[in-house]
Parts: structure tokens; sequence; C-alpha cells
């Protein structure tokens, strides 16, 4: 069984046992959270419609925060001299996937 979801503006497709990693959550470690399903696959049984998924929970667990790899971010204007550097690293939180109902 999996499910596509909605996570941080993003569909993910999931099983339980799965880790994601997701844009900074509010939510502590050890708190569980609740994701909106938009597609549930259950062998051959596939349901889709909105009243069906309303339904549905798939919860995960917060496993902790951190931060992903470092972007380097360069400007240059040609002839001017001009150029500016700056790095950006992401707050991601990393979920794993505990039930599918």
């Amino acid at each position: 069984m999996y499910a596509i979801i909605k996570a941080s503006g993003r569909q993910e497709k999931v099983s339980v046992g799965d880790v994601l990693v997701l844009n900074r959550l509010a939510e502590r470690p050890g708190e569980t959270i609740e994701l909106p399903a938009l597609l549930l696959v259950d062998g051959p049984k596939v349901t889709s419609s909105a009243k069906a998924l309303a339904k549905v929970k798939v919860t995960a667990e917060v496993i902790g925060d951190e931060r992903g790899p470092k972007i380097n971010i360069f400007t240059y204007k040609n002839k001017s001299g001009q150029s500016r550097r700056q790095g950006h690293r992401q707050d991601l939180t990393r979920v794993k996937v505990t039930g599918i109902a």
C-alpha cells in the first residue's frame, strides 16, 4: 500500500516506514503530524475521490531538524568590476511515515 501526499508544497509517494525530508516544520522531534492524501493505492484498488480520501489519514513522526547542502550564489557584472557572493542553506525537517489508514 502506498499513498501520494501533499507535503511542503510538493507531492510525495510514501508507504509505511519511508523517511522524508520536508521544509522546516514547527513540530518538535517525537511529535506526530498528519499529511493530506491525494491518492491511495492498495494493490489493485486505487482511491482518488476527494470524499473517500477525506477519511484517509497519513501519519508521520518528526525525527529531527537539519540543514540542507550549501548553495553558493555568485553574481558578476562584466566591465564594472561588480561582484557579489552569497550562500544559502535551507532549513529542513526529517519525518518518518508511521501509518496509512
